[in-house]
């Protein structure tokens, strides 16, 4: 029986247990399905949503500015001067048109072609300004039409009233202003980056000629009368996207001083394609549709790579510079030192996803193939030495891919043919699952030792550095593979290298940087980061890189024994033991002594009065095994860094100014910072 009333209680499952999310309770719901994610990614999206509907009023013909602004509060305001949002009641929902815009999904003037209010736009679905409206605490909308202001209020995605008229203005005096603060139910952080923005909003510039685009940063600073003006930037462009591959190839040495240039329409698809090759040794294309960034690139990518693959090699054969019995040059010998921008505009634009990482439209591969084909023969034809340094580039680069096979092949014959002892006296681990196993880079034979002594030999693998580590960003691939600083390392990930990579063999999860606390240190770190980021990016970008974090002191009273790994800690621990305020401020202004790895003797003195004793490791060798062990390699005590790419531009551009072959724009760097770096452990 008791049975029998537990069943009746259960609820039957039925029309009643599907659950319907009405207007833009889905985008709250699920809000990484519009944005990307709930992290900074995803909160700065939202700025680019509202943006994106400004540029499609320019790109229509109808707007030439738009200003960015964040206000106190990390408040967000975007006025445009287009034609205005309607404000009329729409058809359909019987509502004023501006707040079906801002709370209905699939609602905007991007559907149906020509008649509708967008040829081409940036917009996937229409979702764009309702998404920001529902993952905002609270959204204001201003349109300026008709001689009127009109203005609505929204909290969380709902009207709070009507729209209502709240003043005039001229005839001719039309625009949209959103006014938006991210919701911090949703996001996990809603302080905005003023560095993202800047650079996302100079690439929409660059990619939308004659439109003035401004971002202003009005939150508080410590000194805002001399700050102030480093938070306001404009951008304009007569040059388009030309301006934006000479922008990018700064401080670089050009191959073609006239850069690749083409703006034409092929099948009803716009296609807009600048390019200029240097001397770098890595190549940097950016592609976009309808000005909305494509990372993962899509079908305009491959119609450009296909293109230029076919004419550079129709061209070489031409004219005689590859000879008869030399194969082609591949794509791959035609990415390094190519700085491209491709920009398509479409109708019917289809991406991946709401953030649009790739296109897969079609019909673009063929029209962007078929102009490349084209424009870019007449292109070679008129500048003989152009299209002359652009070959000899590529060829230079096939000649040492070829030479790099050979290497490489060599190299993993050898480790092949010595079985498990590999190059460079690696210390292996005995477990063989990848996912659990580290291998620690580490500097020097002394510490080199200790960590073989003190490692947790089932899943740690340790590597010492042997010889001077090449500096990746100025030689090529052949000679990184046969480097000894390089190659132990290249045989130990057993990734293999160059286009035969497969991240999938990686024998270690976890490849952690361990070297000194000082500048020997720093540099090393910088030389190994250069060669992770050239050769195996995606180890970075697969969250496989670690920086370890030795301490920079011990701190010891009786048998209590404390690390510090920055300055404040060690405040913090020695006042915890004891040391007055007053004592601990003249220790860490204190002069050490000459022999290292104490305190000044006055300090010493004033610890040991106190019964502390205070060691100052000044590299990783003045630790023994135990030591090193539990401050640096316990997982359930060490602290470490992972290292990741949030900018991959910005990367590119730090590892070309610190280690490339341009001195002048280093020594520049160096002049400009000096004054603002310090502790300098010399």
């Amino acid at each position: 029986m008791a049975e029998k009333k537990a069943t009746a209680k259960k609820k039957a499952y039925g029309a009643s247990s599907i659950q319907v999310l009405e207007g833009l309770d889905p985008v709250r719901k699920r809000p990484g399905m519009y944005i990307g994610g709930t992290g900074l990614t995803g909160l700065h999206h939202m700025i680019w949503e509202v943006v994106d509907n400004a540029i499609d009023e320019a790109m229509a013909g109808h707007a030439t500015k738009c200003t960015v602004k964040i206000l106190p509060g990390n408040i967000i305001e975007v006025v445009d001067n287009g034609r205005g949002i309607p404000v009329d009641k729409h058809p359909t929902t019987k509502k004023s048109t501006l707040e079906t815009v801002l709370t209905i999904l699939h609602a905007g003037g991007k559907f149906g072609g020509e008649d509708s209010g967008y040829k081409v736009s940036g917009g996937l679905h229409g979702v764009g300004v309702s998404v920001v409206n529902a993952l905002s605490e609270w959204t204001t909308a201003e349109v300026k039409r008709d001689g009127k202001v009109h203005r609505q209020e929204y909290k969380r995605g709902k009207p709070k009233g009507d729209v209502k008229a709240i003043g005039k203005c001229k005839k001719d005096d039309t625009g949209t202003t959103i006014t938006f603060k991210p919701d911090d139910e949703i996001f996990e952080d809603t302080t905005f980056n003023f560095d993202t923005i800047v650079k996302h909003l100079r690439n929409q510039a660059y990619l939308t000629k004659a439109f003035r685009i401004e971002i202003e940063d009005h939150r508080k600073v410590e000194n805002e009368k001399e700050l102030y003006k480093a938070k306001r930037h404009a951008f304009y462009f007569d040059a388009g996207i030309i301006s934006f591959v000479k922008f990018l190839n700064r401080g670089k040495s050009a191959k073609n001083t006239t850069p690749f240039y083409v703006e034409k329409t092929q099948d009803g698809v716009q296609v807009e394609v600048s390019l200029q090759y240097t001397d770098s040794f890595s190549e940097r294309l950016h592609a976009f549709a309808n000005n909305v960034a494509n990372p993962d690139g899509g079908t305009h990518v491959v119609g450009f790579r296909t293109a230029l693959t076919r004419t550079l090699n129709g061209y070489a054969r031409k004219n005689n510079i590859l000879k008869e019995k030399e194969p082609n040059l591949t794509a791959e010998d035609m990415r390094e030192g190519l700085t491209c921008v491709i920009n398509v505009k479409i109708s019917d634009p289809q991406f991946e996803g709401q953030t649009k990482g790739k296109l897969n439209n079609v019909e673009v591969r063929g029209a962007v193939q078929s102009v490349m084909n084209e424009e870019l023969a007449e292109y070679l034809e008129k500048h003989p030495k152009d299209a002359k340094a652009i070959i000899e580039k590529c060829l230079l680069t096939a000649r040492a891919r070829t030479a790099a096979r050979a290497a490489k092949d060599a190299v993993l014959r050898k480790g092949a043919l010595e079985g498990m002892t590999l190059p460079g006296k690696l210390a292996d681990c005995s477990s063989r699952k990848a996912e659990e196993s580290e291998l620690y880079i580490v500097e020097g034979d002394s510490a080199g030792g200790s960590a073989k002594q003190g490692r947790d030999r089932h899943f740690q693998a340790i590597l010492p550095l042997r010889g001077k580590l090449v500096n990746v960003e100025k030689t090529t691939l052949d000679k990184i593979v046969k480097a000894d600083s390089l190659k132990p390392m290249i045989i130990a990930l057993g990734v293999g290298i160059g286009e035969a990579i497969n991240i999938d063999k990686l024998r270690y999860h976890k490849i952690i940087l361990m070297a000194d606390a000082d500048v020997d240190g720093s540099h090393i770190r910088t030389l190994l980061l250069t060669f992770f980021f050239r050769q195996f990016r995606e180890l970075i970008e697969k969250g496989h890189i670690y920086i370890a974090q030795p301490p920079l002191y011990q701190i010891k009273k009786g048998k209590q024994i404390e690390y510090a790994y920055v300055e404040e800690d060690k405040v913090r621990i020695l006042k915890k033991m004891g040391v007055s305020d007053d004592e601990v401020s003249e220790e860490v202004e204190g002069e050490e002594s000459e022999e290292g790895g104490a305190a000044s003797e006055a300090t010493e003195a004033k610890a040991k009065s106190k019964k502390v004793n205070i060691q100052r490791y000044k590299g990783l060798g003045e630790m023994n095994p135990e030591q090193l062990w539990e401050t640096t390699m316990d997982p359930q005590s060490r602290k470490m860094m992972q290292v990741t790419i949030e900018d991959a531009e910005a990367a590119e551009n730090v590892f070309d100014l610190l280690m490339g072959a341009e001195v002048a724009p280093r020594k520049h760097f160096i002049q400009t910072h000096a004054k603002t770096v310090e502790n300098i452990d010399v």
